[in-house]
């Protein structure tokens, strides 16, 4: 089992991502939001899981604890494969899958690619019990301190950046988006990795 990688990129396109580790590269099959989070040549550490098939072993990895915890909870759903699981997660963020199966809300999986009405609903049924309701959120309180904000948090540090200037620029993008996109993990993301920007490489912790 392959349960986390670190290493060198050196390759990161559309949902993928090739990760030097010791000098074998590992195609590491990710999120969207990650991939875009990530340059080649910089050090990054991933969750992973191997999912093995008669004929292949496939990677998946993401950037929080979380993530890979609930990937693992929808590909054990009836019809509910990796690239699928996957989908969703690229689409919703931990926190939103479990505020929708807390709502029985199937409409929410309905939305991702290779999903239909009927697996929609099992996976809300599945999952039933399985995932913690997200903690209400004051409207006062910053989003940086719930799971949300952690979540990013945990992502850009593990992308190299210290954790006091990610959090100052997490806290800058919060104060800036609306709360819709500070409620996704993947929008909050790409957001916050756009304000550190290629000028504030040098706050990474090395």
């Amino acid at each position: 089992m392959i349960s986390s990688l670190r290493g060198r990129v050196l390759v990161a396109a559309g949902s993928t991502l090739v990760i030097d580790v010791g000098g074998v590269g590992f195609q590491v099959n990710t999120t969207p939001a990650l991939v875009l989070a990530s340059r080649v040549g910089d050090e990054l550490s991933v969750h992973t899981v191997l999912i093995v098939r008669e004929d292949s072993l496939t990677v998946f990895g993401f950037g929080t604890r979380d993530e890979l915890e609930v990937f693992e909870l929808l590909v054990g759903v009836n019809g509910v494969g990796p690239k699928s699981a996957l989908g969703v997660l690229s689409v919703l963020s931990p926190d939103e899958v479990a505020a929708a199966v807390h709502r029985e809300d199937d409409a929410a999986f309905r939305k991702v690619s290779g999903i239909g009405p009927k697996t929609a609903k099992l996976i809300v049924v599945s999952l039933t019990g399985k995932l913690a309701a997200p903690a209400a959120r004051a409207t006062s309180a910053p989003v940086a301190s719930g799971s949300i904000g952690d979540s990013v948090l945990a992502a850009l540090t593990g992308l190299g950046w210290s954790e006091k200037v990610a959090a100052e620029a997490l806290d800058e993008t919060i104060l800036a988006v609306s709360e819709a996109d500070a409620a996704s993990v993947p929008t909050l993301l790409r957001l916050t990795l756009a304000r550190l920007g290629p000028a504030q490489q040098g706050g990474r912790a090395r």
